[in-house]
Protein backbone atom coordinates (compact mmCIF):
# COMPACT_ATOMS: atom_id res chain seq x y z
CA UNK A 1 0.00 0.00 0.00
CA UNK A 2 2.88 2.32 0.82
CA UNK A 3 4.34 1.82 -2.66
CA UNK A 4 0.95 2.49 -4.26
CA UNK A 5 0.51 5.75 -2.37
CA UNK A 6 4.07 6.70 -3.33
CA UNK A 7 3.22 6.04 -6.98
CA UNK A 8 0.13 8.26 -6.76
CA UNK A 9 2.19 11.09 -5.26
CA UNK A 10 4.91 10.69 -7.88
CA UNK A 11 2.31 10.67 -10.68
CA UNK A 12 0.82 13.89 -9.33
CA UNK A 13 4.31 15.41 -9.18
CA UNK A 14 4.67 14.61 -12.90
CA UNK A 15 7.65 12.38 -12.09
CA UNK A 16 8.83 11.09 -15.47
CA UNK A 17 10.46 8.05 -13.86
CA UNK A 18 7.10 7.00 -12.39
CA UNK A 19 5.48 7.03 -15.83
CA UNK A 20 8.39 4.99 -17.24
CA UNK A 21 8.05 2.60 -14.31
CA UNK A 22 4.32 1.93 -14.77
CA UNK A 23 4.73 1.80 -18.54
CA UNK A 24 6.94 -1.25 -18.10
CA UNK A 25 5.11 -2.78 -15.11
CA UNK A 26 2.31 -4.92 -16.52
CA UNK A 27 1.22 -5.68 -12.96
CA UNK A 28 0.31 -2.03 -12.34
CA UNK A 29 -2.84 -2.06 -14.50
CA UNK A 30 -5.10 -2.65 -11.48
CA UNK A 31 -3.38 0.19 -9.63
CA UNK A 32 -3.95 2.48 -12.61
CA UNK A 33 -7.63 1.53 -12.62
CA UNK A 34 -7.90 2.28 -8.89
CA UNK A 35 -6.36 5.73 -9.48
CA UNK A 36 -9.03 6.43 -12.13
CA UNK A 37 -11.76 5.27 -9.73
CA UNK A 38 -10.40 7.30 -6.79
CA UNK A 39 -10.00 10.41 -8.92
CA UNK A 40 -13.54 10.13 -10.21
CA UNK A 41 -14.89 9.39 -6.73
CA UNK A 42 -13.08 12.47 -5.37
CA UNK A 43 -14.88 14.60 -7.93
CA UNK A 44 -18.17 12.88 -7.15
CA UNK A 45 -17.81 13.36 -3.39
CA UNK A 46 -17.11 17.05 -3.89
CA UNK A 47 -20.14 17.40 -6.12
CA UNK A 48 -22.42 14.92 -4.33
CA UNK A 49 -24.92 17.67 -3.52
CA UNK A 50 -25.42 18.23 -7.23
CA UNK A 51 -25.32 14.63 -8.44
CA UNK A 52 -26.12 12.43 -5.46
CA UNK A 53 -24.63 9.01 -4.83
CA UNK A 54 -26.12 7.64 -8.05
CA UNK A 55 -24.46 10.41 -10.03
CA UNK A 56 -21.13 9.63 -8.39
CA UNK A 57 -21.42 5.94 -9.28
CA UNK A 58 -22.40 6.76 -12.87
CA UNK A 59 -19.48 9.21 -13.00
CA UNK A 60 -17.08 6.46 -11.94
CA UNK A 61 -18.42 4.10 -14.62
CA UNK A 62 -18.17 6.82 -17.27
CA UNK A 63 -14.61 7.59 -16.12
CA UNK A 64 -13.59 3.95 -16.52
CA UNK A 65 -15.12 3.72 -19.99
CA UNK A 66 -13.53 7.07 -20.91
CA UNK A 67 -10.16 5.81 -19.68
CA UNK A 68 -10.33 2.77 -21.98
CA UNK A 69 -11.52 4.82 -24.96
CA UNK A 70 -8.92 7.52 -24.32
CA UNK A 71 -6.08 4.99 -24.09
CA UNK A 72 -7.17 3.31 -27.33
CA UNK A 73 -7.51 6.63 -29.19
CA UNK A 74 -4.15 7.77 -27.89
CA UNK A 75 -2.57 4.49 -28.94
CA UNK A 76 -3.94 4.74 -32.50
CA UNK A 77 -3.13 8.43 -32.91
CA UNK A 78 0.29 8.15 -31.29
CA UNK A 79 1.49 4.99 -33.03
CA UNK A 80 -0.26 5.25 -36.40
CA UNK A 81 -0.82 8.93 -37.18
CA UNK A 82 1.94 10.78 -35.31
CA UNK A 83 4.70 8.31 -34.40
CA UNK A 84 8.29 9.32 -33.93
CA UNK A 85 10.93 6.93 -35.32
CA UNK A 86 11.51 5.36 -31.88
CA UNK A 87 7.82 5.07 -30.97
CA UNK A 88 7.01 1.64 -29.60
CA UNK A 89 3.96 1.05 -27.45
CA UNK A 90 0.93 -1.09 -26.81
CA UNK A 91 -2.53 -0.29 -25.41
CA UNK A 92 -1.59 -1.68 -21.99
CA UNK A 93 1.25 0.82 -21.61
CA UNK A 94 -1.15 3.65 -22.36
CA UNK A 95 -3.80 2.31 -19.99
CA UNK A 96 -1.26 2.20 -17.18
CA UNK A 97 0.35 5.59 -17.74
CA UNK A 98 -2.91 7.38 -18.51
CA UNK A 99 -4.56 5.80 -15.48
CA UNK A 100 -1.88 7.21 -13.22
CA UNK A 101 -2.19 10.61 -14.90
CA UNK A 102 -5.58 10.87 -13.15
CA UNK A 103 -3.78 11.20 -9.79
CA UNK A 104 -4.01 15.02 -9.63
CA UNK A 105 -7.80 14.63 -9.76
CA UNK A 106 -7.72 13.42 -6.17
CA UNK A 107 -7.52 17.05 -5.03
CA UNK A 108 -11.08 17.51 -6.28
CA UNK A 109 -12.26 16.14 -2.95
CA UNK A 110 -11.38 19.60 -1.58
CA UNK A 111 -14.28 20.89 -3.66
CA UNK A 112 -16.56 19.71 -0.87
CA UNK A 113 -15.81 23.13 0.62
CA UNK A 114 -18.42 25.17 -1.31
CA UNK A 115 -16.31 28.16 -2.33
CA UNK A 116 -13.48 25.87 -3.48
CA UNK A 117 -15.47 23.66 -5.86
CA UNK A 118 -14.86 25.57 -9.11
CA UNK A 119 -11.24 26.64 -8.46
CA UNK A 120 -10.24 23.13 -7.34
CA UNK A 121 -11.90 21.52 -10.38
CA UNK A 122 -10.17 23.98 -12.74
CA UNK A 123 -6.78 23.42 -11.10
CA UNK A 124 -7.28 19.64 -11.13
CA UNK A 125 -8.25 19.67 -14.82
CA UNK A 126 -5.16 21.63 -15.85
CA UNK A 127 -2.93 19.50 -13.64
CA UNK A 128 -4.42 16.28 -15.02
CA UNK A 129 -3.89 17.52 -18.57
CA UNK A 130 -0.22 18.19 -17.80
CA UNK A 131 0.08 14.70 -16.28
CA UNK A 132 -1.63 13.25 -19.35
CA UNK A 133 0.91 14.87 -21.67
CA UNK A 134 3.78 13.46 -19.59
CA UNK A 135 2.11 10.02 -19.52
CA UNK A 136 1.57 10.00 -23.28
CA UNK A 137 5.09 11.23 -24.01
CA UNK A 138 6.59 8.46 -21.89
CA UNK A 139 4.27 5.66 -23.07
CA UNK A 140 4.86 6.51 -26.73
CA UNK A 141 8.60 7.03 -26.23
CA UNK A 142 8.37 10.53 -27.68
CA UNK A 143 11.18 13.02 -27.42
CA UNK A 144 8.79 15.89 -28.17
CA UNK A 145 6.42 17.11 -25.47
CA UNK A 146 4.63 19.14 -28.14
CA UNK A 147 3.89 16.00 -30.14
CA UNK A 148 2.48 14.34 -27.01
CA UNK A 149 0.33 17.43 -26.40
CA UNK A 150 -0.85 17.26 -30.02
CA UNK A 151 -1.85 13.61 -29.60
CA UNK A 152 -3.81 14.58 -26.48
CA UNK A 153 -5.59 17.45 -28.25
CA UNK A 154 -6.50 15.32 -31.28
CA UNK A 155 -7.68 12.49 -29.03
CA UNK A 156 -9.69 14.87 -26.88
CA UNK A 157 -11.41 16.30 -29.95
CA UNK A 158 -12.24 12.84 -31.34
CA UNK A 159 -13.53 11.70 -27.94
CA UNK A 160 -15.64 14.86 -27.71
CA UNK A 161 -17.18 14.05 -31.10
CA UNK A 162 -17.89 10.47 -30.02
CA UNK A 163 -19.55 11.66 -26.80
CA UNK A 164 -21.60 14.26 -28.68
CA UNK A 165 -22.73 11.60 -31.17
CA UNK A 166 -23.65 9.20 -28.37
CA UNK A 167 -25.60 11.90 -26.54
CA UNK A 168 -27.39 12.85 -29.74
CA UNK A 169 -28.27 9.23 -30.52
CA UNK A 170 -29.29 8.22 -27.01
CA UNK A 171 -30.94 11.49 -26.03
CA UNK A 172 -32.94 11.37 -29.25
CA UNK A 173 -33.94 7.76 -28.57
CA UNK A 174 -34.85 8.51 -24.96
CA UNK A 175 -36.91 11.54 -25.97
CA UNK A 176 -38.84 9.48 -28.55
CA UNK A 177 -39.82 6.88 -25.95
CA UNK A 178 -41.28 9.55 -23.70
Amino acid sequence: MKDFISRIIRAARLDVTLYEEVEGDKGSLNQAMVVVILSSAAGGVANVGGTGLGGTIIGIIISLVGWFVWAFLTYVIGTRLLPEPQTSSDPGELLRTIGFSSAPGLIRVLGIIPFLLKPVFIIASIWMLAAMVVAVRQALDYRSTWRAAGVCVIGWFIQLLIIALMLWLFAGTAAKTL
